[in-house]
């Protein structure tokens, strides 16, 4: 299904009517979620609320639960695009002594490597075996116990494969000691896992390079956690707020000021694009266009070129690089190795569909750059490349052009209500 959005025009002006504001409810954490899902399937006293609805959510709880209600102790599942499913469940399967398991997945997720994951369970004591091509899904898994304990493995790749390890390691005979090589990327993830483990009672550390999570959990008959609404899908709206005019406000529910997100550094960045972030009592936030400025620049009245270091939470790139070539600044964009991995090549996607609406842009394999300039092609067709985030960071361009998002669908990977939020606030969305 593609989409045309009409050149639109946002009803977020709360000083238009009084008391009249746009509320938009987002739905738990995809991260948060998928590794709680997991920890609920090793822990059954654990009970979840305000879980995403996300196709990457929807995957991980349907295999979770249908290998746990089967008494097949041979099984084949699809994890379909779900990155993180298939990292977090290779994990979770190589644990489960006395299953057999095998995951595939989307032709995509079949070039997605994994070799550095099955190689540390291995380590471990796991019994993997490629299907196919090696290094690549589908893998057949052999549940084994786990007996030995410490491994390393490059932290430079894929902040997933440590998550997975450091999800089941509660669940190891001997705890887990985990050696990270190299530069660590997604930091804010790892501390996002190892702050879920230890809310449901498990003991852990983070000293240099090394991870410890001891094998005993404290004792507890239930424990009940609320997952925080996704700062990934906020960052959509931040986009929007970014480029519409001065007095747009739009409130998103439910954040927290101390999240374990690292996408929550969305409030501090979009501070350069004159967005203000307020938290509400009511674990709410309030985002408002406040000044046409680059507000760490003191009385510049224009927009300057903007550098980041995205390595800590790159699932924002997209967002911000849209962002800028549509307020008509430049950006440096850097730390984005791990984009070449994802559900696409993402840097060479947004190079191939900004240029097509006019941008100067060039790529690196870990950074992105776009000239200054104002040109603003319309009525351009926005390739997705069965990537939500493609689809999702180029909407907000609807604020000033009119652009077609082809397979539009796509974003129910992460927030299968996109469109229809869109509609809410007053974007023109009409299928093609």
């Amino acid at each position: 299904m593609d989409l045309r959005l009409q050149q639109s025009t946002i009803n977020c002006y709360p000083e238009l009517v009084e008391g009249q504001q746009s509320t938009i409810k987002i739905t738990g954490s995809k991260s948060e979620t998928n590794r709680l899902l997991l920890l609920q399937a090793l822990y059954p006293n654990i009970s979840l609320e305000n879980t995403s609805n996300s196709d990457d959510s929807e995957v991980m709880l349907g295999i979770i639960q249908k290998s746990q209600i089967s008494n097949i102790k041979s099984q084949i599942f699809d994890v379909h695009h779900a990155g993180t499913a298939m990292r977090f469940l290779t994990a979770f399967f190589a644990a489960q002594e006395g299953k057999e398991v095998v995951l595939n997945g989307s032709s995509r997720m079949k070039e997605r490597p994994i070799k550095i994951l099955v190689e540390t369970l291995k380590q471990l004591g796991a019994e993997i075996t490629y299907e196919e091509n090696e290094g690549f899904p589908p893998i057949k898994i052999q549940g084994k116990k786990l007996t030995k304990s410490k491994v390393s493995l490059p932290a430079n790749v894929s902040s997933q494969y440590i998550s997975a390890l450091l999800l089941i390691a509660p669940k190891i005979e001997n705890g887990l000691e985990l050696t990270l090589e190299g530069e660590i990327t997604s930091i804010p993830y790892i501390k996002m896992t190892l702050a879920l483990l230890n809310e449901i009672g498990a003991t852990t550390s983070f000293n240099n390079n090394t991870i410890k999570v001891n094998s005993k959990l404290e004792t507890r008959n239930s424990q009940h956690v609320t997952i925080e609404s996704d700062w990934s899908s906020a960052s959509y709206w931040y986009s929007i707020v970014a480029l519409s005019e001065i007095g747009t406000k739009i409130t998103l529910s439910s954040y927290k000021q101390n999240s374990l997100q690292g996408d929550s550094a969305l409030v501090g960045i979009y501070k350069n694009f004159g967005v203000e972030t307020v938290f509400n009592s009511n674990n709410s936030i309030t985002i408002a266009k406040v000044s046409t400025y680059n507000c760490l620049t003191e009385h510049v009245e224009v927009l300057q070129p903007s550098t980041f270091n995205l390595n800590n939470f790159p699932d924002i790139a997209q967002t911000i690089a849209v962002t800028c070539f549509g307020l008509g600044i430049g950006c440096n964009l850097k730390g984005l190795q791990t984009l070449k991995i994802k559900e696409t090549d993402r840097l060479e996607a947004l190079k191939t569909e900004l240029s097509k609406l006019g941008a100067n842009i060039s790529v690196t394999n870990d950074s992105l750059t776009i000239q200054q300039s104002n040109n603003l092609n319309s009525n351009i067709a926005i390739a997705t490349y069965q990537d939500h985030r493609m689809a999702m960071a180029f909407a907000p361009l609807a604020l000033k052009t009119s652009l077609i998002i082809q397979d539009a669908e796509v974003v129910s990977k992460s927030y299968p209500t996109f469109w229809d939020d869109l509609k809410s606030v007053g974007f023109q969305v009409e299928k093609q």
